[in-house]
């Protein structure tokens, strides 16, 4: 078997989109050096086809001649089937030629993967059929009903919450984060509004006459928005994604949402907590031609956030997407942390 390589400059290697973009995925992505990749081939031992990641196991040689055994982290499988893989793409004893982003415990063979070649030069990359839209002039809806897929460049604008300010005790609070041991999503716990959503997984929303839906794939996240005209006063308990209000101004869709229980990480790795008093306000409007939504949101948090954190995304019409969710496997989600 062909040594392990280690090659500096991620985005020499098969296009810097793929592979800047996989990365802030993962509620692990801080472990891992996005600036080096790790090349070499190898036989895969197994591979598991589990939620919240997916793991690949393969077993190489290392500079020394010795035998070297790589866990090699990916997406969860709604991201991947849409990329074109299957639980059946790879099978143990499989020659593949891997790259991916090691991770910066260089003790431990652990590392992101950005793209597996199988003996039949078929290459497979997490997120390569990313936001797959139709020819312009192609699917459009008339209303916010349907499936939904964040475009992928507001979803490394807003996925880490990174432009948010924290107040003093936030700030500390995020100091002391260890993504490893910290991390809510380690524990199959949900990113809350306004995390949920900009994290790129399918959404779907499902427009009833007292209320409003709307789902996103990972873990499964249900919002239940209530537009029957009742306020705060109603008896309302806390959840990790809060209690919601709506209210439709002509064509948009305005949710309130409060009530959130305390999080640890309201953003993907970032460590920013949140406090008694989080508010969100998002508006949804369809685009004139139908075919995306403006998601526009408001963050407040006076004990957490030095000033209210604002942000406009794009929820493009998915309707050549199965909404396919995923539940999420507790040993699984901690994996990545033992070692």
């Amino acid at each position: 078997m062909r040594p392990e390589v280690r090659v500096a400059g991620a985005a020499l290697l098969l296009g810097s989109f793929w592979v800047a973009g996989v990365a802030p995925a993962h509620h692990s992505a801080l472990m891992f050096d996005r600036d080096s990749v790790v090349a070499f081939q190898g036989t895969v031992t197994a591979f598991d086809w589990s939620n919240p990641h997916v793991y690949i196991v393969v077993e190489t040689e290392n500079a020394a001649g010795e035998t070297a055994v790589w866990e090699l982290e990916t997406d969860a499988t709604p991201i991947l089937v849409r990329s074109g893989w299957s639980e059946t793409s790879l099978q143990p004893g499989d020659l593949v030629q891997i790259r991916a982003n090691p991770e910066r415990d260089t003790e431990r063979l652990h590392a992101l993967l950005v793209s597996v070649t199988r003996e039949d030069g078929t290459v497979l990359a997490a997120r390569s059929n990313f936001l797959r839209r139709a020819a312009p002039g192609g699917d459009a809806t008339t209303s916010l009903e349907g499936n939904w897929e964040l475009g992928f460049q507001d979803y490394i604008a807003f996925a880490q919450g990174s432009a948010a300010i924290p107040t003093d005790a936030a700030a500390e609070a995020r100091a002391a984060y260890d993504v490893k041991l910290d991390s809510p999503e380690a524990q199959c716990i949900a990113l809350p509004s306004p995390g949920i959503i900009a994290a790129p997984y399918l959404n779907q929303i499902e427009v009833l006459d007292d209320r409003v839906l709307i789902r996103n794939e990972r873990f499964e996240v249900e919002r239940e928005i209530f537009i029957d005209g009742r306020d705060f006063s109603a008896n309302a308990t806390l959840s990790n994604q809060g209690y919601s209000i709506g209210r439709w101004e002509g064509e948009t869709l305005v949710v309130e949402t409060r009530f959130f229980e305390a999080h640890r990480s309201q953003f993907l790795g970032s460590g920013l907590p949140s406090g008694p008093d989080k508010r969100v306000l998002e508006r949804y409007t369809l685009s004139e031609d139908g075919t995306y939504l403006t998601v526009e949101f408001e963050h407040e948090d006076p004990g957490m956030l030095a000033e209210p954190f604002t942000g406009t995304l794009r929820w493009y019409y998915a309707p050549h997407f199965d909404y396919l969710g995923f539940s999420c496997d507790a040993d699984v989600s901690r994996r990545y942390s033992e070692g």
